[in-house]
């Protein structure tokens, strides 16, 4: 990479690392998400068949994103190249969640901490799919762990990655953001219950396809941040050998086994998302009870693996 390239990279992780999401603040994904919610009302009121739509709205809120992005981008470059250099910084810095994933994961530490559960049940529920309303203080922690573990590589390493391939091609603006229509789409519509399984059907295969090397490098990454916080390693990639695929998602059970190694502790289990139980495999060993610092150690274990993705990347 070029030094330049470098000074970008290393300005959008400092970025999120000290504004994160300020909520007053434009913030591209936030407009994404209001063009897929209109596409898809418009796919549901037309009739087609929902997984045929699914492809359409796939289609249709990445090309409407890449084009406005695009356009933008190189109409204020016509005041001047700074100009666009600021624009193209700040949009890839809004493409990163690892401050935004800390305030939130750390609300619900803070409510484990209080004894609070019920508002432990509130706060993680904006963080997560699964119906929250009957967990048990256990179960409150073990859903912030793998929300946490899940997005260091969706909401962190992944975009990172596509960052530094796009910088390669030229076009890390256009990478990054499409990898976050994918991502946001999954988020959105990718779910195997009604009413999403259809429509949510395209986006959902499409992103378990841009996060297959991510998920995988960024697992091995995290083993390795682990390590540096004073935890086993050993166990982490014992785990992440032999849990690696106790997941529905082909990706998710990467970075939970990870964790889950690292901290001597057990995730996965059963949850109900939609009303619907979904039964999913356990993830590691419960030698360890869980308790609410495991969540700052996940925490930890991102930022640290973060880093070492950004140092290795610049000496490669």
């Amino acid at each position: 990479m070029s030094m330049k390239n470098i000074m970008v990279l290393g300005s959008v992780i400092f970025l999120d690392y000290v504004l994160g999401d300020p909520p007053n603040w434009p913030h591209p994904i936030r407009y994404i998400g209001w063009i897929i919610s209109k596409y898809e009302k418009i796919i549901r009121r037309s009739g087609i068949n929902l997984k045929i739509g699914g492809f359409l709205l796939l289609g249709f809120s990445m090309g409407t994103t890449l084009f406005l992005a695009t356009a933008i981008k190189n109409i204020v470059g016509l005041i001047h190249p700074m100009v666009s250099f600021i624009f193209t910084t700040y949009l890839l810095y809004t493409c990163l969640a690892a401050k935004c994933l800390d305030l939130e994961a750390r609300k619900v530490y803070e409510a484990v901490y209080e004894k609070d559960i019920e508002k432990g049940r509130k706060r993680l529920s904006y963080l997560v799919g699964r119906d929250t309303s009957n967990l048990t203080m256990d179960e409150i922690i073990r859903g912030v762990i793998e929300t946490v573990a899940e997005n260091t590589i969706d909401g962190v390493l992944a975009p990172l990655f596509y960052m530094m391939v796009g910088m390669y091609f030229g076009y890390p603006l256009e990478f990054a953001l499409g990898y976050k229509v994918i991502n946001t789409l999954d988020s959105m519509v990718g779910y195997v219950q009604e009413p999403y399984r259809e429509i949510g059907y395209a986006s959902a295969k499409l992103d378990d396809i841009v996060n297959y090397i991510p998920a995988r490098i960024g697992s091995i990454l995290m083993v390795f941040a682990g390590g540096a916080l004073g935890h086993p390693m050993k166990e982490g990639f014992r785990i992440l050998r032999r849990d690696r695929r106790n997941h529905k998602s082909p990706n998710c059970g990467y970075p939970e086994s990870a964790v889950a190694g690292l901290l001597q502790i057990q995730l996965g289990g059963t949850n109900t998302y939609f009303g619907e139980v979904v039964y999913k495999p356990t993830i590691g060993d419960p030698i360890v009870p869980l308790k609410a610092d495991h969540i700052i150690h996940t925490i930890k274990i991102m930022y640290i693996a973060e880093l070492l993705m950004f140092i290795i990347f610049t000496i490669l």
